[in-house]
């Protein structure tokens, strides 16, 4: 049997929406693959220091693609870090401030949050029941540092119209509210091979499970890709199978009709 390396999105994918907790059947499910030479990575848009979520996996779990792909390591070994120009990074948080939207600041160290309207607090605090925000640093202390992640809160429209501004960087959007941009070059789909790649793995022995568009191009890129049953059309409509949702045991449903469970 092929051994795969499994790269899962967090939010929609591994943890469900509803519960905020990841469902008694993924982490069978993860405990069996593993049992069966299978490798399991994390591909998230989170910064490590929000991955707040997976205790129930965390021994389970080889490696991390954060940040969408930004920044990916395995244990202490870095295996890729990517970041936004600087003078990309400062021209948007410049026109947060201006514009007065809500701004998620992620430096190679810390994290920063301009928030005047309280949107980040609201859906990454209640509603996506984020840990760990009030470690955040303010903007200044933090903008000197190499960016990794820029998460604006505004619509696509207005997406367009920033990125146009910013030839160094890439956005990826999973949620209405807000995107994540990035490097050029730093997604998930990158992060998977770089990480293959460091495991002497072939793209083709790769899985990915996402939800969003911001796992488009690694379910695109991995040799198998899956779209979970609650994924946003456009992910489905690439993808090489659809599973049920998050929470109908979509990862174990996943697993089994590939045969790796």
């Amino acid at each position: 049997m092929t051994k795969y390396a499994l790269f899962f999105d967090i939010d929609g994918t591994l943890v469900s929406f509803q519960t905020h907790e990841i469902p008694p059947s993924t982490i069978l499910a993860l405990t069996q693959a593993k049992a069966n030479g299978h490798k399991v990575f994390i591909a998230t848009g989170r910064p490590p220091i929000i991955i707040t979520n997976l205790g129930a996996i965390e021994h389970l779990i080889d490696g991390y693609v954060t940040t969408n792909g930004a920044l990916c390591f395995v244990g202490n070994d870095v295996v890729s870090c990517k970041s936004i120009p600087q003078e990309e990074a400062r021209l948007v948080v410049k026109d947060a401030q201006e514009k007065q939207y809500g701004v998620i600041v992620i430096g190679e160290k810390d994290v920063a949050i301009f928030d005047p309207k309280g949107e980040v607090d609201y859906i990454f605090g209640q509603q996506l029941a984020v840990k760990n925000l009030h470690l955040a640093k303010a903007v200044e202390e933090v903008i000197d540092q190499r960016i990794l992640q820029l998460t604006p809160f505004f619509n696509k429209d207005y997406e367009r119209e920033l990125m146009s501004r910013l030839p160094g960087c890439t956005s990826g959007r999973w949620h209405p509210a807000f995107t994540d941009i990035t490097a050029k070059g730093a997604d998930k789909g990158e992060g998977l091979l770089a990480m293959a790649a460091h495991q002497g793995l072939n793209p083709q022995q790769t899985m990915a499970f996402g939800d969003g568009g911001n796992d488009s191009s690694m379910v695109r890129g991995a040799g198998i890709g899956v779209a979970m049953g609650n994924a946003i059309d456009e992910l489905k409509e690439i993808a090489d199978y659809v599973t049920t949702s998050v929470d109908d045991d979509g990862i174990r449903n996943a697993l089994r009709h590939f045969g790796l469970i």
